[in-house]
């Protein structure tokens, strides 16, 4: 279910994330105005007034842009480098990527927001930088690929505290980043035959490090990429790509993803993959309805280069979330033609360094924990108050949990983990984010509803724990979160600067290779552990079908979700398990008809 499983409420994503009201006031010191090769750059430091005091010892720059602008002829096409010295750089009011609007990535407004000029990206240095190397980080923001931007994460802490330089980038998203159609490859060169727009526009940002960041007082020789959900996926599909190498030294992939589509279902012409429900092909029919074609490619390009963005992202919108599209395409370019996960384990595109990636104990609790097929919402008092959440089957709900997210850690973390090794690869560490202390309330058992869910883990990055009203609940102040927020920034810090993630704390975190897969379970002191993974994608099949509290279509969801997702889709695992057990059901159209049942009886197949 988790290819339809929305996350609507503003209650649990922080939509109301709260803010220190006070003006602050910035140092814009002459020291921190830096000419780069995409212009001059005004440097600002906060001196009062901010929420967080480490910022008064960290310079930020904003909106710096680092290619192009991908407009008119250059959409679907390289990013194009920028040289503009002499050029001022101002900050701008909105760089968002063109993307439905979402509160939980940043991107507020009605409808389709943003722009295709939106290729910038952000630094910043501890306020000494003029005098120092420092280690830099380059974080890859999340969002499917289809919606997020930089502006969304504060590194401030993390910069403060652990003396780094942490740069974020925006990249083109959804179809504007990810396309593939004969109107616009076949008459394109070089570079620009790639359908992997949004992963050369980080690359692009990548070469601009290399280029400029020692001004920032950036290492440009010790370079770690990090990102999470489809920022750990990018930062796999950096791994494998022969476009980047030499371009960063360390990668750390967050709950991570290796799914990636041939061009023929990139394009998907007569829908001839059902798994794919908005390929380059059924967009194209779908804007050409009421157009009469000549049947060449140039009216068919000259329709697609011309429409207007937004409305182009909209059509790939129905119902309650975006359908079923292909994103990052095996182009033989930028992705191998072996594929990505073939090529993270090919000597050929090897890169050999220290690689970190894992995954949270709970990952889908941030989707189940809001579905309207696990969950009762009630109001006790009043709908003035929050509702009160509960969970209608624990049983089925909490192995639901633990089989899926226990699939994601293999397929995205191990597994990928397993492809490096076998490149050749020595240096890897695998681990799994089980902090999930949270307060529970009169509303919601916080621990065992969310737990640690999908991009929980963030936070600890970042330092910056807002999720609105309900802050408070998952992530409590206190000892243990002070704990996870040391722990967290210390072995990520390290790892950046030396390849060695536990040099900071008391624990021996052991390297991951495919004869012992080792893992570290990242918590509060007192519960960070290590331990050897020993269950296999074989034994997760093989518990759901001995699981006595599931129907057998819940049975099937559950085989099909764990096939289907986080990696490249495996329908012939999925027909053959347990003797053709599931293939008695349309598994497409049951989770359909769930979907129409519960907007049916609730408006949504979410909590609202």
């Amino acid at each position: 279910m988790a290819r339809f499983l929305v996350v609507i409420t503003v209650c649990f994503l922080g939509a109301c994330a709260w803010f220190d009201n006070t003006e602050p006031m910035f140092d814009q010191s002459e020291a921190y105005r830096l000419e780069t090769s995409a212009g001059i750059a005004q440097g600002k430091r906060i001196i009062s007034g901010g929420a967080d005091l480490s910022s008064s010892s960290v310079v930020s720059w904003f909106d710096i842009p680092y290619a192009q602008p991908p407009v008119d002829d250059l959409r679907w096409r390289a990013p194009r480098e920028l040289n503009t010295p002499s050029e001022i750089i101002t900050e701008k009011e909105d760089t968002a990527c063109v993307q439905k609007s979402s509160d939980y990535a940043g991107a507020s407004g009605e409808g389709i927001v943003g722009s295709e000029d939106c290729l910038y990206l952000d630094i910043k240095a501890p306020a000494d930088f003029a005098s120092k190397s420092y280690p830099v980080m380059f974080w890859i923001h999340g969002g499917g690929n289809t919606t997020g931007l930089k502006d969304y994460y504060d590194f401030s802490r993390l910069v403060a505290s652990q003396g780094v330089v942490v740069v974020t980038t925006n990249y083109r998203l959804g179809a504007l980043g990810w396309f593939t159609h004969p109107a616009i490859q076949s008459v394109q060169e070089g570079l620009d035959k790639t359908s992997n727009f949004g992963t050369l526009d980080i690359i692009e940002s990548l070469k601009w490090v290399q280029e400029n960041i020692a001004k920032f007082g950036g290492d440009a020789q010790n370079v770690t990429i990090f990102g999470e959900s489809a920022g750990g996926h990018n930062v796999l599909a950096l791994l494998a790509s022969p476009m980047a190498n030499g371009l960063f030294h360390k990668a750390i992939s967050q709950s991570g993803y290796t799914t990636s589509s041939s061009k023929q279902d990139a394009y998907n012409e007569m829908g001839q993959n059902p798994l794919i429900e908005r390929g380059a092909w059924q967009i194209s029919e779908q804007l050409s309805k009421d157009i009469e074609l000549d049947g060449g490619s140039k009216q068919m390009r000259n329709l697609l280069k011309n429409v207007d963005a937004r409305a182009l992202v909209a059509l790939y919108y129905n119902g309650e979330g975006v359908d079923n599209l292909p994103l990052t395409t095996i182009d033989g370019i930028v992705i191998p033609e072996i594929g990505l996960l073939s090529a993270l384990g090919s000597k050929e595109y090897a890169k050999n360094i220290p690689v970190i990636a894992g995954a949270t104990k709970d990952e889908v609790a941030l989707w189940l924990g809001l579905h309207r097929y696990f969950v009762d919402v009630s109001y006790p008092f009043t709908k003035l108050l929050p509702p009160a959440f509960s969970v209608k089957q624990p049983d089925l709900f909490d192995f639901w949990i633990r089989t899926r997210s226990h699939a994601w850690k293999l397929r995205g973390a191990d597994i990928p983990l397993q492809a490096l090794a076998a490149a050749g690869y020595d240096q890897l560490y695998a681990y799994r984010f089980d902090w999930d202390h949270q307060k529970t309330s009169i509303f919601a058992d916080f621990p065992n509803i969310i737990g640690a869910a999908h991009g929980t883990d963030v936070a600890f990055v970042t330092g910056q724990y807002n999720y609105g009203p309900i802050s408070s609940y998952i992530y409590p102040d206190g000892l243990d979160r002070s704990q996870m927020e040391t722990t967290v920034m210390t072995t990520w810090s390290n790892f950046a600067r030396s390849g060695i993630p536990d040099e900071g704390i008391s624990l021996e975190w052991n390297r991951f290779t495919t004869a012992r897969p080792a893992y570290i379970h990242l918590d509060k002191t007192d519960l960070l552990r290590m331990s050897v993974e020993d269950a296999t994608m074989e034994s997760l099949l093989t518990g759901i079908a001995e699981h006595v509290s599931s129907t057998d279509l819940e049975k099937c969801m559950m085989v099909w979700e764990s096939l289907i997702n986080v990696g490249d889709p495996d329908v012939d695992a999925h027909n053959a398990w347990n003797d053709g057990f599931c293939n008695k059901f349309d598994l497409r159209a049951e989770q359909k008809a769930i979907v129409a049942r519960l907007i049916s009886e609730f408006g949504s197949i979410g909590v609202n």
